[in-house]
């Protein structure tokens, strides 16, 4: 049937954001397959220290070697080298062809997700029962923490150096432990409160045992029981508690959700789905016309702070030592870089639209999102990329055929969030933020699509490769 002149001109002036499966079907399978491993990756890494430690792996197989920031003699092109900063964030980069005067292209996500972390007094007794007290880390919704069977993982660094790592919780037989929660037929005062005191911060402890130690002379004595345990198993004793860092994160496994296993449910997406694409973009692909840089980075859930934060200085210490290896002016390598600060955002959920512009949101399985600005109400916090770096980036996923789309992080007025990008454009960095639309995000079990994974992950590759100014 002939088209209209309307028809015609509304076909080459309007846009519809179409479902990845129509636009580009054979997206489906590699879709898939791809986050098969994508699995395997969120599973062996649950923590930021877990994470750098399976991403090391990685990147040894593939051929990165330790970076020498005292290197004599410059890197080659085709050179990979990797930057572990103190086993909680990670750089990994390929030296390119064209000089770093000509800028690098970075590729940062953060590694971090929310949980509770122990105290550093965290063991205590009561009612006959062990439990350790907990602090919250990152933006959680608390109520959602209760009945969630959990897992430890961490390290003690014992008074005679050495360190021990705990990991309690994921292997088959193992116990779990959990936030406990008040009866429906008690909780009449309770659910006076509001959502967001459910459950209370300090009322985030962890049941751990319950058996007291054989010695009836002793006072505490399930609190001791669990030390025995402890000490037995770690060689730790309960002043070693303020010598660790131990987290609590859900104990379950990633799983496939819908009966077309389109999704991906499982602890840990934010950020490590961004994480993961931009590690397996650096990795995949070969040397390009442009060093290349991925960073995963840590404390992105508690404003970036710290050594192995991206507010902190390590990044550019790192871009500094490698200019003065090569030769480069480093001011000019930063003015003449572009980066892609990868995070997720939340895609729009039918369930709680009234919170979201639905013409200015992400959807699942529409593609990565290319996201302007974040922060809250007047734009506040935020890196806000210019019209050219919209175009520069989205030139090069059009060019490589990547499904994208762009979205705010809910309306104007609702609430907001921010990235890491804020601070790499601080350094005169052009910086844009790009990542996985995301379902519950923040919760113990948060969903991705699978084909918006896979496009994530080409969207990097097309970044690296890139040879455009």
């Amino acid at each position: 049937m002939e088209k209209t002149k309307g028809q015609e001109l509304a076909e080459a002036l309007l846009f519809t954001q179409p479902h990845i499966a129509d636009a580009q079907p054979q997206a489906m399978q590699p879709a898939q397959s791809f986050c098969e491993d994508y699995r395997v990756f969120l599973d062996s890494a649950k923590t930021e220290r877990e994470a750098v430690r399976e991403a090391v792996q990685r990147l040894e197989a593939a051929g990165y070697r330790p970076f020498d920031r005292l290197a004599k003699t410059p890197y080659r092109p085709g050179d990979r080298v990797y930057y572990n900063n103190r086993g909680k964030s990670l750089i990994a980069a390929t030296i390119g062809s064209r000089p770093l005067d000509d800028g690098v292209r970075l590729m940062i996500a953060h590694i971090d997700s929310p949980r509770l972390d122990l105290k550093p007094n965290p063991l205590y007794e009561d009612a006959d029962l062990a439990l350790f007290k907990t602090h919250y880390y990152g933006g959680i919704r608390k109520y959602q923490w209760g009945v969630t069977p959990l897992s430890l993982h961490g390290v003690v660094v014992k008074k005679n150096g050495e360190t021990v790592e705990i990991n309690v919780g994921e292997n088959e037989g193992d116990p779990v432990f959990c936030v406990t929660d008040l009866l429906p037929h008690l909780a009449a005062d309770q659910s006076k409160r509001t959502l967001g005191e459910g459950l209370k911060g300090e009322e985030l402890n962890i049941l751990v045992g319950s058996i007291p130690y054989a010695d009836k002379e002793v006072t505490s004595r399930v609190k001791l029981h669990i030390m025995q345990i402890l000490n037995e198993r770690y060689g730790i004793t309960e002043r070693d508690f303020v010598r660790a860092e131990i987290e609590a994160v859900p104990a379950a496994k990633t799983r496939d959700v819908g009966f077309d296993r389109s999704l991906l449910g499982g602890y840990g997406h934010d950020d490590r789905v961004c994480a993961y694409t931009a590690l397996r973009a650096e990795i995949d692909t070969p040397a390009a016309p442009f060093t290349s840089v991925c960073v995963l980075t840590d404390k992105e859930e508690i404003g970036s702070d710290g050594v192995t934060g991206l507010n902190g200085e390590y990044v550019f210490h790192f871009l500094s030592y490698l200019a003065d290896i090569q030769g480069a002016n480093y001011k000019m390598l930063l003015q003449n870089s572009k980066c892609l600060s990868a995070d997720v955002n939340a895609a729009m959920d039918p369930t709680f639209a009234d919170v979201m512009e639905k013409n200015n949101a992400a959807y699942m399985n529409r593609g990565v999102c290319v996201t302007k600005y974040t922060g809250s109400r007047g734009k506040s916090a935020t890196n806000d990329a210019g019209a050219e770096l919209m175009a520069f980036v989205t030139d090069i996923l059009d060019e490589a055929g990547v499904a994208w789309q762009t979205g705010e992080l809910g309306k104007v007025d609702q609430g907001g969030g921010g990235t890491v990008a804020k601070y790499v454009s601080k350094n005169d960095v052009d910086t844009v933020d790009i990542g996985v639309p995301m379902l519950s995000m923040h919760a113990p079990f948060e969903l991705v699509a699978k084909l918006d994974v896979y496009m994530t992950y080409r969207a990097f590759a097309a970044f690296k490769a890139s040879g455009k100014e």
